[in-house]
């Protein structure tokens, strides 16, 4: 376990904190590994109604921990399917009871795919939402690839793939990607209330009604397609570039990318 993960049980609503606020709540593998066993034990815990992401600080989440995804790039990236972030990405996929997010400041990469695994997302009127993972010479995750046209429509999504440009909260809940769009201060409270009400309606039929929406098994599928391409691309002289223009606070040049 990590203590960048904390863990809290009270009246059916298991919350979840990221808690790394001096980086922006970026994620490792280690706090991945601890996301992926808190998701999989709530899945079979009848005391877990319903579960709630937020993050500690100005920020839901910066994305991915780039030092710890140069590291993986640099062992060959191809068994991506293997790494910590997958088993947490496969919990979400089978998860048949709500998820609540509450999402202040950033959220990026994962930051905004795990929304989509959300049922009910309250973001801050100003917060920001972004998917760079073109601009960081990778490819989606976490079913992004299906889920966000279904939410956004193709060119909407292509545009937040491919520009790599944030949306605001506002714009957010306008385009389908949170249900309530509220002044900073007031997303804790909002999301905190909404997980009551679904800790409150009947469990049997919440999760009955979750699992006639998504397909996991198709979700999952996706995911390992998803991991191949995304590991392929780790290894990728592009990623490598795009890993150090990022540490080097440069633009990074694809010129000779072909």
């Amino acid at each position: 376990m990590t203590d960048h993960i904390l863990i809290d049980r009270t009246d059916g609503v298991l919350t979840l904190t990221l808690n790394r606020p001096e980086k922006k709540n970026a994620i490792t593998q280690a706090m991945y590994a601890a996301l992926a066993g808190a998701v999989r034990d709530a899945g079979s815990d009848p005391e877990v109604r319903v579960i709630l992401f937020r993050g500690e600080g100005d920020s839901f989440s910066a994305g991915n921990d780039i030092a710890d995804f140069i590291a993986i790039g640099s062992q060959g990236g191809g068994q991506m399917t293997d790494a910590p972030v997958f088993h947490f990405l496969r919990s979400l996929a089978e998860l048949d009871k709500p998820a609540v997010a509450a999402v202040r400041g950033r959220a990026v990469g994962i930051g905004l795919t795990l929304l989509l695994h959300c049922d009910l997302v309250v973001v801050a009127e100003d917060a920001l939402l972004s998917a760079p993972f073109v601009n960081l010479a990778l490819a989606p995750e976490a079913a992004s690839s299906l889920l966000l046209p279904q939410v956004l429509g193709h060119q909407r999504a292509f545009e937040v793939f491919a520009l790599g440009e944030p949306i605001d909260g506002r714009t957010a809940m306008a385009w389908g990607l949170a249900n309530r769009a509220v002044p900073a201060d007031q997303v804790d409270a909002t999301a905190a209330a909404l997980a009551a009400k679904l800790a409150a309606r009947a469990p049997n039929s919440i999760r009955k009604t979750k699992r006639l929406m998504r397909d996991a098994e198709a979700l999952w599928t996706l995911m390992q397609r998803e991991g191949e391409a995304f590991g392929s691309q780790m290894a990728s002289p592009e990623a490598m570039e795009a890993f150090m223009a990022f540490s080097q606070k440069r633009a990074p040049d694809f010129s000779r990318a072909g």
